[in-house]
């Protein structure tokens, strides 16, 4: 038996247990992990600055360095959201359907948890705390493995987790973090069938793709994040400035970034004078189609074919010409990855049209991408961003985390 293999059973063992543990066993001990990140905050922020000089001597760049990066706010923030969570209702043994059958069988459909859960994950060390609380809170197990960047602050976290686990009377192994982050723990993790009963990836689009390719485990897609912003001809355009500064300079680094401004050729000209002073602050680079350069000269660079289809994670947009909405619905049905779709319009048929005829998780109208976020849509933590249209699509709090079991009850039937 490999030690992956070992790591395996004994999250077996520990989601049984996990699953039977009733909600104030599970909150208490969500409640002792916030209050064991606060109390060794110190041991997990050294950690985590090993990881950010190693990272940073390694060449990477300054919006993934942001990604790996802990501050004591952060830390605070994290604690704060594993508080929230416990706050959360639980899912478990939630009746979602009730009804009898002719014959006086009585069937209730009811929340259960998935079991144990993997997570593949990249750079930011708050995943591992975020995935494994609320994979506690749905009474699962989870095996975590993160990226060689991260490799120190992960284990910490895994330490000080583990630790108020144990401190409450609940299992350990309900979370564990593979510490080996050469590929191939990766890809034995992916055919891990006999212990893992569904994995997570979020990441780049590489990982997701290399992932889903992959694995012989069931797979949630999430996270792949090629967003677009359509600029209608109808649009405020100061309004639609704003809103592709703050989906592209708050955080280009999380996969609800924009990636991709859409322009109605009518109005190109007009929202680069009201976008550029924005997007300037950021230095933002802008790689454009022929009208695109030839509105900009200098200060874009000619797009190729790739950047309709790269996720940037940077400081970069590309930008795109298009003569009417079906036209940029078409475009952005082909290059989008069904994460996060905005139209910017004052005609509310075209915005109709826009919102029914996008293919994503979510599509806004006249809102920033950035609010695809569990926390955001009021409906707590999240795991991820879904783009799979399985079981789970947006983000996946609680209640995707769980799966479903059939009670059937009778009084002696046989068919």
């Amino acid at each position: 038996m490999t030690v992956l293999e070992q790591q395996g059973a004994a999250a077996k063992k520990a989601a049984a247990a996990m699953a039977l543990a009733d909600t104030e066993a599970k909150n208490q001990a969500l409640l002792a992990i916030a209050d064991a990140l606060i109390a060794r905050k110190g041991e997990w922020l050294v950690a985590n600055q090993e990881d950010y000089e190693a990272a940073k001597a390694d060449g990477m760049n300054s919006s993934m360095l942001d990604r790996l990066l802990l501050t004591p706010e952060r830390v605070a923030g994290v604690a704060e959201g594993v508080r929230q969570a416990a706050q959360l209702p639980d899912p478990v043994g939630v009746v979602t359907k009730e009804f009898t059958r002719p014959n006086g069988l009585k069937i209730v459909q009811k929340r259960v948890p998935i079991g144990v859960i993997g997570m593949i994950f990249e750079s930011r060390p708050n995943v591992a705390v975020d995935a494994a609380v609320l994979c506690l809170k749905a009474g699962n197990a989870c095996i975590l493995r993160g990226g060689r960047e991260s490799i120190r602050s992960n284990t910490c976290a895994e330490r000080i987790m583990r630790d108020a686990l144990e401190s409450v009377g609940l299992p350990a192994d309900a979370v564990s973090l593979i510490h080996d982050t050469s590929r191939e723990s990766a890809r034995e993790l992916m055919h891990l069938e006999e212990y893992i009963d569904v994995l997570i990836p979020r990441g780049g689009a590489g990982l997701i793709r290399s992932v889903t390719k992959e694995a012989s485990v069931p797979v949630i897609r999430t996270g792949e994040g090629i967003c677009h912003v359509y600029v209608d001809s109808e649009a405020d355009l100061s309004m639609a400035a704003k809103i592709v500064w703050n989906a592209k300079c708050s955080r280009p680094s999380v996969c609800n970034a924009v990636e991709c401004v859409v322009l109605h050729k009518s109005v190109a000209e007009q929202f680069f004078n009201d976008a550029l002073p924005l997007l300037d602050e950021k230095n933002v680079e802008i790689r454009g189609d022929a009208k695109i350069c030839n509105i900009l000269g200098t200060r874009a660079k000619e797009a190729s074919d790739a950047d309709w289809d790269t996720e940037y994670n940077d400081y970069i947009l590309a930008a795109k010409t298009v003569t009417s909405a079906q036209e940029a619905i078409d475009f952005i049905n082909e290059h989008g990855t069904q994460h996060s779709e905005c139209i910017v319009t004052e005609n509310p048929r075209t915005a109709e049209l826009f919102l029914n005829s996008v293919d994503a998780t979510a599509v806004y109208w006249n809102a920033s991408t950035r609010f695809t976020d569990g926390f955001e849509f009021g409906l707590g933590a999240e795991i991820g961003i879904s783009t799979q249209k399985l079981h789970a699509r947006g983000p996946m709090g609680l209640e995707e985390l769980t799966s479903w079991k059939y009670v059937v009850t009778g009084d002696g039937q046989i068919r």
